[in-house]
């Protein structure tokens, strides 16, 4: 396996160079470039002409690598529906591996995939779940059955399903949805289809429980593991702790504004693009200075909700397949993880789920719409559903839909700014514990907003302002992008949920 400091365009002087100088504007466009020239040759002409005064270093990338293109993701909204429009997208965000450049940043997967769009050209563990929604109501689980092969080779390869297709991922995963994507493999195909992919999940448990049995009262936390008086939880955390490739100047500069260690800020602000939620006042000390981040001193209460459906996913398939003592210790694992949960991250004045600080042993006061997992993994009990659905309905509901926390940061993870997949965990976990009305109402708000901005733009966005005005989500370090793999994904399966 090639490391990163093969690749000019990931490592070394050049890169730096290129990333430090602002050379564009958007810090992952030179890691996802492909050489053009053998890479000896490049780092030799940059090593003899960087130091000359006419030096340009933009020049010296152009004619040294192919840049990165967009898909296509506009439209003319007066020539088709929103729904046409989806189904006509497809091809612009599947890629064929066999198409891909030796010395591209790309991992390796044997069979087509499914990007996000825009800046994000290449596949995302948990997007590609909320992709694959869409793509069973179109009726394409062809490419369902090889978005679960690419996720096994990549469990195979790295132990886990990186947080994306590219070799500066590999030291984080993502939300881990992969045992969810099993589940609309199985329903489509069947419980049959499920056998050989159990080894891979079990893998992929393992990943996220390593040091599960070495945690002490005394040292609690090693990697994703953190032991508490009230058993092992998971947190969010990367293995390098370093800043990120794709986003180096934005990492850099924000260390250079701070006081704190660099090695623990990087890897805070890195756990955060694990969770997804990158980034959010949910990980701030100081809801306003993301210099505050504090991930890994987090339990969170989404991230534990999904380790507990693998469990219980775990349990009965290996139930199914005739493996009864491992089958009893995942439903045993389950539930002392929905005791843990239930004791730190439920507020029962609040009646609400909030993450937990381990570090100084207390729950949060951010409300998110993380609490709607437990919900969507039933987790929770039926008077913890009750109680998050009124205050969904009270706090968080919008006209366009839900609002992802109730704080204004500037954050794109935050207030006034709403997102797909949560809207489909949100209604689906309601739809679940008996909250038809409220889940249908939720998804009505969210696809008429889906498609009034379609109507106006011809596009559907990463993101979206649920509270009013034009609708267009805003907030984060880059701009507003299009397409979008998750968004299509979760429009057209949303209807699905309740006609």
């Amino acid at each position: 396996m090639r490391s990163l400091t093969s690749y000019p365009q990931l490592a070394g002087e050049l890169f730096e160079t290129v990333q430090l100088s602002g050379t564009f504007s958007d810090s992952k466009t030179f890691v996802d470039a492909v050489p053009d020239r053998e890479l000896e040759e490049i780092r030799e002409r940059f090593e003899r002409e960087h130091e000359k005064p006419d030096f340009d270093i933009e020049e010296f990338v152009l004619e040294s690598f192919t840049l990165p293109e967009d898909p296509v993701t506009a439209a003319d909204p007066s020539m088709l529906s929103m729904e046409w429009y989806i189904d006509g997208l497809w091809p612009h965000l599947i890629r064929d591996p066999s198409e891909e450049h030796e010395w591209s940043t790309l991992l390796s997967v044997p069979c087509r995939y499914v990007i996000a769009g825009g800046r994000f050209r290449e596949s995302y563990y948990w997007d590609t779940y909320f992709a694959a929604i869409g793509l069973a109501v179109t009726g394409r689980i062809d490419l369902i059955a090889e978005l679960a092969e690419n996720f096994a080779a990549l469990i195979d390869q790295y132990g886990c399903v990186p947080n994306g297709n590219r070799l500066y991922y590999v030291s984080r995963s993502h939300p881990p949805m992969f045992c969810h994507l099993l589940d609309i493999l199985e329903s489509e195909r069947g419980t049959e289809a499920i056998r050989s992919y159990l080894p891979k999940l079990r893998r992929e448990y393992e990943f996220w429980m390593d040091g599960s049995e070495e945690v002490t009262a005394a040292d609690p936390a090693s990697r994703r593991v953190v032991r508490t008086d009230r058993g092992v939880l998971n947190r969010h955390w990367d293995d390098r702790a370093a800043p990120r490739e794709e986003s180096y100047r934005e990492d850099v500069d924000l260390a250079e504004a701070t006081g704190r260690e660099k090695r623990r800020l990087y890897r805070d602000v890195r756990a955060a693009c694990e969770s997804g939620w990158d980034f959010s006042s949910r990980w701030l000390e100081d809801q306003d200075d993301l210099a505050t981040i504090r991930t890994t001193e987090l339990l969170p209460v989404d991230l534990n909700a999904l380790c507990y459906a693998m469990e219980n996913k775990l349990s009965r398939w290996e139930r199914t397949f005739g493996n009864p003592e491992r089958a009893e210790r995942y439903a045993q694992a389950a539930e002392r993880r929905r005791r843990a949960v239930e004791e730190l991250c439920w507020d029962d004045e609040a009646g609400f789920y909030f993450d937990h600080c381990w570090s100084e042993g207390r729950r949060t006061e951010t409300w998110s719409l993380a609490a709607v997992v437990p919900l969507f993994c039933r987790m929770a009990t039926e008077e913890q559903a009750t109680a998050v659905a009124d205050h969904l309905e009270e706090r968080f509901l919008h006209p366009g839909g839900l609002v992802t926390t109730l704080t204004e940061s500037g954050e794109q993870w935050d207030f006034p700014n709403g997102w797909a997949p949560l809207h489909w965990m949100a209604a689906v976990g309601l739809y679940q514990y008996g909250h038809e009305r409220l889940a249908e109402t939720i998804a009505g708000r969210w696809l008429d907003l889906n498609r009034a901005v379609f109507d106006r733009n011809g596009l559907m966005l990463e993101k979206y302002d649920v509270t009013g005005g034009s609708g267009v989500g805003g907030g984060g370090e880059y701009p507003l992008q299009f397409g979008f793999g998750w968004t299509n994904g979760v429009a057209l399966a949303l209807p699905a949920l309740f006609y």
